[in-house]
């Protein structure tokens, strides 16, 4: 007999992973065993966040394991054990954990059923989030893009009382399989350039050899961008995000907007910093294309918005904008500072969108104009938004200020002068609609506002009376520390950030 040699496994680099998928399916087997004994979420929630606080410990094992041994490799050289995966991997576990307290109170407002799926498939997601921070090769990056992509079809059209909540997962299934379709045409024409969809074997292969035709290397790199852009939001490519942040269930948008981001930047940068360092003349100048097309696409289209979830959409276009401009620098303090701003980002973002979900009402109606005089009515949901804008915009001292001013450091270092400028106009820009929407809700009463405290809004996009229930209260408390105390103190963060920038 043959004997067949199987690739060791080392257990420690894909714990996380192992245990979001396995805690998923406890809660699906448990439901299924069930059936309808049980349809509340608390137990379900409770199992869940023993998954992703098993997940986090193990993430900072693998940090000491890091730390005190270096970056290593593991299951044949297809995941990457490095400062840079478990960077990215505390991202996405802290903002699955924030999503789901987001979600206790909403999913009962709503009467949404069916709940412990919904838990299932956060994980689900969270486990291919963290198999793409930690892909060493094409075939895993598919892989794990599929794993995260699919739970997040169904949450998108989660709500089925909404049309749009269903709108919004039809268009986010179609557009997202075609996105995939292209990413894996990029890694055969990648793999039929190389011999190998090995990152490192990639590299390898380039620095040894010389391609006399390399369009077929160009085209498969031109459509591993195209397919990452997709997930990223990034002009052209972000036809989708509007329509799908409007119609999904806000703590959904919320996770989309944060972790999903975080997920396909990391591998945008494994992919150009550990693959193609040799041909980073060539995909700098397409990031320059893309990031100088996000950001003017993200910043114009904010300022036409009438509706607060698609101006967040915009605004998160505009922010994957500023984040490129990191990547495309094409040294460690780019790659640095654009850690540095996904950190920072995802509290941010996930601050604004609880304060979507403390808003109430209806999720697809969110006026801006139903946002007049709520400063006087509602004050503090007032002060938090106009906080959670504030820093969005880039104001000291908050942390969104360290973020913007990172990036645009790592430009100038880079000589990408042009790509600066474009930055700080479009920051004006973005200053512009985020003080629109704060200059709203304190207007007087003679600028056509309210005239007492028992008046309704003008739709019902907005209710009388928003819900600030402890779960997402708490959301809101860890989001406003984290974004002060960074900007206040950012050494730390950017301590971690520039040991993870480190990449195998």
């Amino acid at each position: 007999m043959i004997a067949i040699a199987a690739p060791r496994v080392d257990w420690y680099s894909i714990a996380p992973v192992v245990i979001l998928v396995a805690t998923g399916l406890i809660i699906v087997l448990f439901k299924a065993i069930a059936r309808n004994r049980v349809r509340t979420y608390e137990p379900a929630l409770v199992v869940g966040m023993m998954g992703l606080a098993a997940g986090a410990f193990f993430l900072m094992k693998q940090w000491s394991m890091v730390v005190d041994g270096g970056p290593s490799d593991a299951v044949a050289h297809m995941i990457a054990l490095d400062g840079f995966s478990v960077f990215v991997g505390v991202v996405v576990v802290v903002s699955a954990i924030l999503m789901l307290l987001l979600s206790t109170d909403y999913l009962a407002e709503h009467r949404i059923e069916s709940r412990p799926e919904y838990v299932a498939l956060v994980l689900f997601s969270a486990a291919g989030m963290l198999m793409m921070a930690g892909a060493n090769d094409l075939i895993v990056v598919f892989v794990a893009l599929e794993v995260l992509s699919i739970p997040l079809y169904v949450l998108a059209a989660y709500d089925r009382t909404r049309a749009r909540s269903l709108e919004a997962g039809i268009k986010y299934f179609v557009l997202g399989a075609f996105s995939s379709a292209i990413l894996l045409y990029g890694v055969a024409l990648t793999y039929g350039a190389t011999g190998t969809t090995s990152l490192a074997g990639i590299q390898n292969f380039l620095s040894t050899n010389v391609l006399v035709h390399e369009g077929t290397l160009i085209a498969g790199m031109v459509l591993l961008l195209v397919g990452l852009a997709f997930k990223i939001g990034a002009v052209p490519f972000h036809m989708w995000t509007p329509d799908v942040y409007e119609g999904a269930p806000s703590p959904v948008t919320a996770f989309m907007a944060s972790a999903t981001k975080v997920a396909g930047f990391a591998v945008l940068i494994r992919i150009l910093y550990t693959a193609l360092p040799q041909y980073s003349t060539d995909w700098r100048q397409l990031l320059f294309a893309l990031a100088a097309l996000t950001l003017l696409g993200g910043s114009i289209g904010a300022l036409l918005q009438t509706d607060l979830k698609r101006l967040l959409a915009y605004s998160s276009i505009a922010h994957a904008g500023y984040i490129l401009i990191g990547v495309q620098a094409g040294t460690v303090k780019g790659v640095q500072s654009a850690l540095v701003y996904l950190f920072i980002y995802a509290f941010m973002t996930i601050g604004a969108f609880a304060i979507v979900v403390a808003l109430g009402g209806r999720d697809d109606l969110h006026s801006i104009a139903d946002l007049r005089t709520y400063g006087r009515r509602r004050p503090v949901i007032a002060a938090l938004l106009a906080f959670f804008l504030l820093a969005q915009a880039g104001i000291p001292p908050t942390a969104g200020f360290i973020a913007k001013l990172g990036v645009f450091g790592a430009a100038a270092q880079a000589h990408s002068y042009a790509l600066l400028i474009v930055g700080v106009v479009t920051s004006v820009i973005a200053a512009f609609f985020y003080l629109k929407v704060i200059l709203t809700m304190y207007a007087a009463e003679d600028d056509g506002g309210a005239t007492d405290d028992t008046c309704e809004p003008a739709t019902e996009g907005v209710v009388a009376r928003p819900s600030l229930g402890l779960p997402v209260a708490t959301v809101l408390v860890v989001c406003v520390a984290m974004t002060i105390w960074i900007g206040v103190l950012p050494t730390i963060i950017i301590d971690f950030a520039r040991d993870a920038s480190l990449i195998i």
